[in-house]
């Protein structure tokens, strides 16, 4: 099925208004433009019988009132996806954090982090992607490119032996990502991570992260070796855009891809889709033809 979307709906408004214009109009009786305030009944009507008064119809209201109406829907821009429309680069820079503390990189887990950060790529859509890995410390693997190819091999030779410490700090990954970020208009971390390590200090650097204008996007993973986290660790963090299984990341990765993470969205819409709105507002002739009718 086509998907149809509507590009300006506030004129959608005003349809319920014309609803109810047509009701007051269908209750009152037919006018003779004030004629029938200084005129007898009587003469009225052999007035237009003789053919020199025209009295308003209820017909020529409800014309007009349609041909609004099918204004109204041609304002609001009915549109559905162009088969051609351009495919664009985003802005912008993505950094995927990575979290390989040991619990992660000797547990099957390590996997899911690497098809998942393997998919992030993809959905970059043109965008810089630049690669962070973590556990003890925060090391910038790679500054964002717009060759994701360069990051596919890294990400694929990750192992228990890649990095050299101990523990997990994402308080790190989140200073380093927002010192990465300092240089873009507009950024998003994408963690991902078993929730290892995240105190007070993670809270704190990711609240520094958002507040600077970068989005906040988390990939969970599970089955890993280390112990149980509680399921609300995540919870802890501010301004967190989309949170996801590492296994299911489709909400994340939408929120990646999707037109509207565009700053001036509105701009680049007629090139995504195609505007039917000019099309059914040629409709609204046919009810104002009725109008121009000659009566004998």
């Amino acid at each position: 099925m086509t998907e149809i979307v509507l590009l300006r709906p506030g004129w959608l408004v005003a349809l319920p208004l014309l609803i109810l214009l047509a009701l007051w109009t269908w209750r009152r009786v037919p006018h003779a433009g004030g004629w029938g305030h200084v005129m007898p009944t009587r003469m009225l009507r052999a007035m237009q019988t003789l053919g020199h008064l025209h009295v308003g119809t209820r017909q020529s209201g409800a014309s007009c009132l349609l041909a609004a109406a099918v204004l109204s829907i041609g304002l609001a821009g009915p549109a559905v996806p162009r088969d051609d429309a351009p495919l664009l680069a985003g802005s912008g820079a993505i950094l995927i954090a990575i979290d390989m503390s040991r619990s992660v990189a000797t547990s099957p887990a390590l996997a899911d982090a690497q098809a998942s950060a393997a998919q992030v790529l993809a959905a970059a859509g043109g965008r810089a992607v630049g690669l962070i890995l973590y556990d003890g410390e925060a090391y910038d693997v790679a500054a964002p490119t717009v060759d994701p190819s360069t990051l596919e091999t890294q990400i694929a030779v990750l192992g228990p032996e890649t990095m050299p410490g101990q523990g997990s700090r994402p308080a790190a990954a989140f200073a380093l990502a927002r010192q990465m970020l300092s240089t873009f208009s507009d950024g998003d971390l994408v963690l991902i991570s078993d929730g290892g390590g995240m105190d007070a200090a993670s809270v704190a650097e990711a609240e520094r992260l958002t507040s600077s204008g970068a989005r906040l996007l988390l990939l969970t993973l599970s089955g890993t070796a280390g112990p149980d986290v509680p399921p609300d660790i995540f919870d802890r963090l501010p301004g967190v855009s989309a949170i996801a299984a590492a296994r299911a990341p489709e909400p994340v990765l939408r929120q990646l891809s999707e037109a509207s993470h565009w700053r001036d969205a509105q701009a680049i819409s007629p090139l995504r889709f195609l505007d039917l709105g000019p099309f059914i507002s040629i409709l609204a002739l046919v009810p104002l033809m009725s109008l121009f009718r000659r009566t004998i």
